[in-house]
């Protein structure tokens, strides 16, 4: 068994963004802090700060800010950090970073000025405090309290988790042979993350005798995870740790001897170890070394469990290893070595294995290879590739194989007999919807189990028999307090980009409003790592549909909704393509009377950060609000810094701005550089203090800038989570939150405050 539900990593794409990786993979939940002050005190505090700082690497008094629908009387200022002149020369070029040294995270000054950001972000948001509580109790008064999900079968035994009333964490549990034997609790993630601000639980994997779970603890939201082991006989946690790793351990046919990765200083996985469980950790022996710090190293077991494929990988180039599960010791072979532009991904099935490749692909075909000749030169077509259609991964079994693909923007569940090769296509009756391979675990069952959603559909858990092509409903996500989904309805439109592409634009609404430009509208987008946002249903968003709000998924390139070309056409030297489509969106739903102006709204996360930042720089007067969480918006000198994680690994998403090319092109676009006198709109940003993948002073830096330089009165507001990363807050309910404060700054700008 290997089951993940790192609860850090639930998709709720309008809380932020959802992505492959990189400065994209990431949910943001973050916590709004609580404040036992009333207004008064709030504003004491604040001013306490600004008094006792002054202007000493910190703070500096200014003057206000127009607060949201506050009169005159109630307005306070905002923090100002104090601007220290850095010069950051490069190619000749000199930029000045006034605000360089927010990057000192241990600076006393540094962490004053976040708490002051906090503080006035409280008190600007002060008059929404009662919305803000009555759309927490609404979102969360939705989600069932004691769900469980759908029973997987592995090895023997059912693997579920379940929630408990009130509790914020995960139960992992199982029963052997059926769902009617006793419960065996393997995690209660609540008791283990009693006294820590931030818990998070990922890669469960249970040996192949079923007698030991390993899995990975992460307490301060880096993304490093300890290792650790429970004898699953005894339940006693075994003294075995194993830090700075993934979380995520593959198991030999012994069931002694794991193989995991591990993290540099850079959060870069880069080695791949052996331990054997029981052993000192220090004595491991590392069994491959990825020097290349443009490549990232994984491990992992083929579902067949006979093989252990070590990955390393960068943004265009793949290199598997494989090693025979049941001799742990031997030496990993080379499956096919990198090349320049060569992706590919492995899977293993009877004597052979099967391929997804871009050789000689665009869009990525299917090959085959007989173990004993694994290079390309032996690899020979199973599905070929095709100009229309992208092929994003399969699911093998033994008599057959489901293969994703991905057809005008909607993915597509294609299953194939092996033994006949007949086909055909599964049914979903949608215009717009978000449709996945779930887990599969047993390689001889004929039933593909696939996880359905969309707009209006509640997240659905199907099986599916591959033979008799019947679909049974296995679990439907309960969604309390009434919710009827005749009630809204969903579109699939297309805006005409100024280079004559068509964009593709998921829509929800509530039914019976009208198209007379007078509906407030948010606007989504993400656009990078050929991420593609698939439209399905979230709870959470109910609470802007019924109150008004049109809801809009932008497909802009960069992601890879329309195949390959759509990704390539939105990065590197290509990348203004991904804003100016956002760009294009926005006036074609004006233009479609679905909103106005005034009433528009855009959000963005971490990569959609980006976007969101870039546009609002090139169209200031688009959009009257913005949320962007945990925005990367320093775009040349975060690509420029090395030691930064993720930087070297994503030179071929963004390039390499020590090429002249590239340092041009990215200063071009980038939001910190490009800020100017304008009239902004009224924005809120947010950060996690410990993000791995967006270093907090990013959005910290912007905000000071844009307040020093905008000419407009709109608020910016910060809200740094000092106690969370990338992800946000840990927790089931918590996490909203920081989605009741991205709602109630929504609502109060469209003038909605009920």
């Amino acid at each position: 068994m290997h089951y993940d539900n790192s609860t850090s990593e639930t998709k709720e794409i309008i809380s932020g963004v959802s992505g492959p990786g990189g400065r994209g993979r990431m949910f943001p939940r973050r916590e709004r802090r609580a404040y036992p002050l009333g207004l008064a005190g709030r504003l004491t505090l604040a001013f306490l700060i600004l008094a006792l700082y002054g202007c000493h690497r910190g703070i500096c008094p200014a003057a206000p800010e127009t607060q949201i629908a506050r009169p005159a009387a109630e307005r306070i200022a905002p923090p100002v950090a104090q601007k220290i002149p850095v010069e950051l020369t490069t190619h000749g070029h000199t930029r000045i970073d006034e605000y360089f040294w927010l990057r000192e995270r241990e600076n006393p000054a540094v962490t004053k000025y976040l708490a002051a950001e906090n503080d006035y972000t409280a008190a600007a948001m002060r008059h929404t405090e009662a919305l803000q509580e009555k759309l927490f109790e609404e979102i969360v008064g939705r989600i069932s309290q004691d769900d469980m999900s759908a029973p997987c079968l592995d090895n023997g035994y059912y693997y579920y988790f379940r929630f408990e009333e009130g509790k914020e964490y995960p139960v992992h549990c199982r029963r052997k042979d059926g769902m009617q034997a006793p419960e065996e609790v393997l995690l209660n993630v609540n008791e283990m993350a009693e006294g820590h601000e931030y818990y998070s639980v990922a890669g469960l994997a249970v040996s192949p005798d079923n007698a030991v779970l390993a899995f990975g603890v992460d307490t301060v939201s880096r993304r490093r995870y300890t290792i650790h082991f429970k004898d699953l006989r005894t339940g006693a946690i075994l003294e075995d740790r194993i830090p700075d790793t993934t979380g995520r351990a593959a198991w030999a046919g012994d069931s002694r001897t794991v193989f995991y990765a591990v993290k540099d200083e850079t959060l870069r996985p880069f080695k791949i170890a052996r331990h054997e469980v029981g052993t000192d950790v220090s004595g491991d022996a590392a069994v491959f070394v990825e020097t290349d710090p443009t490549f990232n190293a994984g491990v992992r077991r083929s579902k067949s469990g006979r093989y252990i494929f070590v990955t390393s990988h960068s943004t265009l180039s793949t290199e598997y290893r494989f090693l025979g599960a049941d001799a742990p010791a031997a030496e990993f072979q080379v499956l096919q070595p990198r090349e320049a532009d060569l992706e590919y991904d492995a899977e293993h099935l009877g004597d052979s294995f099967y391929i997804v490749t871009n050789l000689g692909a665009r869009n990525f075909r299917l090959m085959k290879t007989p173990v004993s000749k694994p290079l390309k030169e032996n690899w020979t077509e199973v599905i070929p590739h095709r100009e229309e259609v992208l092929l994003q991964g399969i699911e093998l079994f033994d008599g057959h194989m489901a293969l994703s693909e991905r057809q005008d923007g909607l993915t597509r569940l294609r299953i194939i007999r092996l033994a006949d090769r007949a086909e055909h296509y599964i049914d979903f009756g949608e215009e717009t919807y978000s449709v996945r391979i779930g887990d599969n675990m047993e390689m001889g069952a004929g039933i593909l189990r696939f996880e359905y959603s969309s707009l209006t559909t509640p997240n659905s858990t199907y099986e599916y028999d591959m033979e008799t092509k019947e679909k049974r409903l296995v679990k439907r996500e309960k969604v309390l307090g009434g919710f009827d989904p005749a009630g809204y309805e969903s579109k699939r439109l297309y805006a005409t980009a100024r280079d004559g592409k068509r964009i593709p634009i998921s829509l929800v609404y509530r039914k019976g409003i009208e198209r007379d430009g007078n509906n407030p509208l948010l606007l989504y987008g993400y656009g990078s790592y050929g991420a593609s946002m698939d439209a399905y249903f979230r709870s959470n968003l109910l609470s802007l549909l019924d109150r008004g709000f049109v809801y809009a998924i932008a497909h802009i390139r960069g992601g890879q909704e329309m195949g390959r070309s759509w990704y390539e056409d939105g990065k590197l030297l290509n990348k203004k393509n991904t804003f100016t489509d956002f760009v294009d969106c926005a006036e074609f739903l004006r233009s479609e009377k679905f909103t106005e102006p005034e009433r528009l709204f855009a959000m963005g996360g971490s990569a959609g950060g980006l976007l969101v930042g870039a546009v609002i720089n090139m169209r200031p007067d688009l959009f009257r609000g913005v949320v962007a969480a945990v925005p990367w918006v320093d775009v040349v000198t975060t690509m420029l810094d090395s030691s930064i994680p993720l930087t070297t690994a994503e030179y071929d998403e963004w390039g390499d701005p020590n090429d002249k090319a590239y340092y041009d092109y990215m200063l071009s676009y980038s939001p910190y550089d490009n800020v100017k006198a304008a009239d902004y709109p009224a924005m809120l940003v947010t950060a996690g203090f410990h993000d791995s993948q967006v270093q907090y002073w990013e959005p910290a830096k912007w905000v000071a800038r844009l307040r020093a330089m905008k000419n407009d009165g709109d608020v910016v507001l910060l809200h740094t989570n000092m106690g969370a990363g990338h992800g946000g807050v840990s927790g089931r309910f918590r996490r909203f939150r920081e989605t009741a404060l991205q709602y109630a700054f929504l609502l109060d700008l469209a003038g909605i405050r009920d």
